[in-house]
């Protein structure tokens, strides 16, 4: 048995919630913050067989998307730097994901 523990941006959580479902995979679902931009994300937490795994992994991959997002960095009043305050593209979005031995699985 292994927990998978994924971690994605909010845009795709509900989506990735009806997969799971469809496929007949139970999974915690946590509000989490942080990150490059501190948005907001989603970290699931599934506790799964290992011959499901790759299964899992799969949908989590399919339903998490990368996508450019435009964002202004903080203004450091002591820099120099002259691009400091502009827009810039960064690549936000994906999933973070571990996956993690089970030693013990008890259902109460």
């Amino acid at each position: 048995m292994k927990l998978i523990i994924a971690v994605v941006q909010d845009k795709d959580a509900n989506r990735l919630r009806n997969e799971f479902i469809k496929a007949n995979i139970g999974a915690t679902r946590l509000s989490t913050s942080g990150g490059f931009l501190k948005a907001g994300n989603t970290t699931y937490m599934v506790g799964i067989d290992d011959d499901r795994v790759q299964e899992v992994l799969d949908i989590i991959h399919e339903t998490s998307r990368t996508r450019q997002q435009f964002m202004t960095p903080q203004v450091n009043l002591d820099a120099e730097d002259t691009t400091a305050g502009y827009p810039v593209e960064v690549q936000v979005g994906g999933a973070t994901v571990f996956v993690l031995p089970v030693d013990q699985f008890h259902q109460f």
